[in-house]
């Protein structure tokens, strides 16, 4: 069995409970409070329960606020995936959009979504997606 991960020595109880008060992010406070029942003497569980989560989870807030403080238990942004347009084919997909289709051009008189499917793939001739058939 593992030994328990220390806190952190600059932060007490009462400092986290502040901070919990002082956040818009409920999420930041939950997590504030199950561990300043930890800092005043609380077991880990009794941390869990608070939290309502499990004694490893616990463990994992315990691990990101000795590395970045408070900050470290704010949700944040996931990174998503890479996009599949440069900027330059982006500006130009803009364009397109903004000065609206040509029927004469580009065969239709609205754009819908896969007629820009369409023009991207022979305007760029991209892999990341193919046409679909015109019966579809």
């Amino acid at each position: 069995m593992g030994s328990a991960v220390l806190f952190r020595g600059d932060f007490d109880g009462a400092a986290l409970r502040q901070l919990a008060r002082q956040t818009k992010d409920a999420n930041q406070a939950r997590r504030l409070l199950a561990l300043a029942a930890i800092y005043d003497g609380g077991s880990r569980c009794d941390a869990a329960r608070i939290g309502s989560v499990t004694l490893q989870i616990v463990r994992d807030w315990v691990l990101r606020f000795n590395a970045r403080g408070p900050d470290g238990l704010v949700n944040g942004k996931a990174p998503g995936g890479r996009a599949k347009l440069n900027a330059t084919q982006r500006q130009a997909l803009a364009k397109v959009v903004e000065s609206g289709p040509i029927p004469g051009i580009h065969g239709v008189v609205r754009w819908r979504r896969k007629d820009l499917v369409q023009w991207i793939f022979q305007e760029f001739r991209s892999r990341w997606t193919k046409p679909r058939s015109a019966a579809s």
